[in-house]
């Protein structure tokens, strides 16, 4: 079974589930830093200028996917996905890609901030140009439509698994992981970005999602080779 790396997972998720293993270091380097809202080109000369020389192991970035555009563009509008184009204000996929390619030569790992628990609660235009239509839960590009989507409700009991599990997030329409259509989608995305040398994922939402669900989607992601040489990422245990 394949195996993923589930770095800096979100506080209380998935306690006694998955956990950080091997962060798959360059040899004889550590230290993660957090360029968080950077643009993709200026992180690769910040790898190659200062974090490679000074012995820095990895980035963790800002969620790489196409998000809602909204108002005074906060920065929360990352965690509202449209699709899973690789577009925003960081970027597009063509400066992503040379951007994860110039830090891995400089010996500094890249580790996304993967956000797949929900679709954005903002209809409208996103930063890659598709439309998402929260009110009919339509958001083409991908395409989810209304049955990838759980029924709605509110987040407001953590003493409650379902609730936790099942209803929207602040509002965030919540996707039904258990859908193995929804899970080959967000496997799509995952392996599109280790195919293009990213070495691992921080799991937005994680406890919002169930643990089978996550396994399952963990377990079909690629090993990913950075260096010359194949990594296996970190198993669940």
């Amino acid at each position: 079974m394949k195996s993923v790396l589930i770095l800096f997972v979100v506080t209380l998720a998935l306690s006694n589930v998955f956990g950080q293993k091997d962060p798959h270091f360059a040899d004889g380097r550590n230290t993660i830093v957090h360029l968080f809202e950077w643009h993709w080109d200026d992180i690769a000369n910040e790898c190659e200028n200062f974090l490679g020389p000074k012995g820095y192991a990895g980035v963790q970035v800002s969620p790489p996917n196409e998000n809602a555009v909204i108002g005074n563009r906060p920065w929360w509008e990352r965690y509202q996905p449209v699709s899973y184009a690789l577009t925003t204000r960081s970027g597009d996929e063509n400066s992503f890609a040379n951007m994860v390619q110039r830090c891995n030569n400089a010996g500094v790992r890249i580790y996304v901030d993967a956000v797949f628990n929900q679709m954005s609660a903002t209809s409208g235009g996103g930063t890659a140009g598709n439309s998402a239509d929260v009110e009919n839960l339509q958001f083409p590009a991908v395409p989810f439509g209304p049955g990838d989507f759980h029924s709605r409700c509110d987040v407001n009991n953590y003493q409650d698994p379902n609730n936790i599990r099942n209803c929207w997030l602040d509002g965030l329409p919540d996707l039904d992981q258990g859908s193995e259509y929804v899970r080959g989608k967000i496997i799509e995305y995952l392996n599109h970005l280790v195919d293009l040398g990213v070495t691992g994922f921080r799991i937005d939402a994680a406890k919002h999602m169930w643990p089978a669900d996550l396994q399952a989607i963990y377990g079909s992601v690629k090993d990913v080779s950075v260096g010359g040489r194949t990594i296996l990422l970190s198993r669940s245990h």
